[in-house]
């Protein structure tokens, strides 16, 4: 995807492959509003063991934070509503495909050798671009996040891979309603879902979770 360069060039952690040498696949991790690629950078120390050839990477999104005097956005959220959520994630997925197609090149790897984890507007990221990009990619984890767009997905979609999602039922930020809705239209666009609500759970990724996500990416990138 050949994207003009003018946008924003993303940068961020990484963490390379346990077992040493080249990557033969590779995780980018997709924060959420108000944080930054630290944010997620070290759950790689808890994936590495099931993912030993596995390079992970969490770039800072392109945006400073506009409800917050720190941190970084993919998009505003000062307005909440469908329409707006829709329209910011459209405009920062050329950046984000931009980055993805970087690091591809950076480490020889195909898409399918590729997975997506976002949290939060990370995962509302990374259910956006992942159906959009073809070939295919692997998988994608979506922690505590949504579908932004549900009416657009079934006209746009141009591939289907595999979807994890876990929410918790305390998540007082974003509803756990989301879990259903996204599903719904995923599944209603032809991807295969896995859908966890996690009891007790607020705004965050807990133990079970983090193990639910180990375990799929896991089986999407063990080719």
């Amino acid at each position: 995807m050949n994207t003009p360069s003018a946008l924003p060039r993303l940068s961020g952690p990484a963490v390379a492959p346990v077992a040493g040498g080249p990557a033969r696949s590779l995780v980018v991790m997709l924060h959420g509003v108000g944080a930054d690629g630290t944010d997620l950078i070290d759950l790689a120390t808890y994936l590495s063991p099931a993912l030993p050839h596995t390079a992970f990477v969490a770039p800072d999104a392109p945006f400073p934070c506009d409800l917050a005097p720190y941190g970084r956005q993919w998009f505003s959220l000062q307005d909440r509503s469908p329409p707006a959520l829709s329209i910011g994630a459209r405009a920062a997925a050329p950046i984000l495909n931009a980055y993805i197609d970087e690091q591809l090149a950076l480490h020889g790897l195909g898409p399918d050798r590729l997975a997506l984890l976002g949290f939060s507007q990370g995962c509302m990221m990374a259910l956006h671009v992942a159906p959009r990009r073809t070939p295919a990619i692997a998988g994608v984890v979506g922690y505590s996040g949504a579908l932004a767009d549900t009416g657009d997905l079934a006209h746009e979609v141009a591939a289907r891979p595999p979807v994890l999602l876990v929410h918790g039922d305390w998540d007082d930020v974003v509803s756990v309603e989301a879990l259903p809705r996204a599903a719904a239209a995923l599944k209603a666009a032809g991807l295969p879902v896995e859908a966890h609500v996690r009891p007790d759970l607020g705004h965050s990724i807990d133990a079970e979770g983090l193990a639910l996500g180990r375990d799929f990416l896991s089986r999407v990138l063990s080719g």
